[in-house]
C-alpha cells in the first residue's frame, strides 16, 4: 500500500522548487532582455518581412529618416578625444609606443 503522507510532502516540495525554478527563470529573462537592449539587438522577427503582400509584389516604402553627417570639426574631436583615450590606455598598461 503506498505511503500518502510521503507523496503529499514530494509533491508540495516539488511545487515549491518549481515555483522558484520559475521565478528564476523570469529574473534571467529579464537579465537577457536588459543585456540584449544594452546591445541593440532585439530578437528576431518570424514571419513576412516588412513590406511584403499577399500577391508576392514587393512595395518598397521610402526611408523614414537620414542618418545625421557629422561636421568635419566634429569628426575631429571625436578623433582627439579617441587618441587621448588610447594614450591613456597604453600609459596605464605600460606598451611600448611604436
Amino acid at each position: 500500500m503506498p505511503r500518502t503522507g510521503n507523496s503529499i510532502q514530494n509533491h508540495s516540495l516539488l511545487a515549491a522548487a518549481l515555483e522558484g525554478l520559475e521565478l528564476q527563470k523570469q529574473r534571467i529573462d529579464e537579465q537577457i532582455q536588459e543585456v540584449r537592449s544594452l546591445l541593440g539587438k532585439t530578437p528576431g522577427r518570424r514571419g513576412r518581412p516588412t513590406g511584403s503582400t499577399n500577391g508576392g509584389a514587393k512595395v518598397r516604402t521610402a526611408p523614414t529618416s537620414k542618418r545625421a553627417r557629422l561636421s568635419v570639426a566634429a569628426r575631429k574631436r571625436i578623433a582627439a578625444a579617441q587618441k587621448r583615450r588610447w594614450a591613456e590606455y597604453r600609459r596605464s598598461t605600460g606598451a611600448k609606443s611604436e
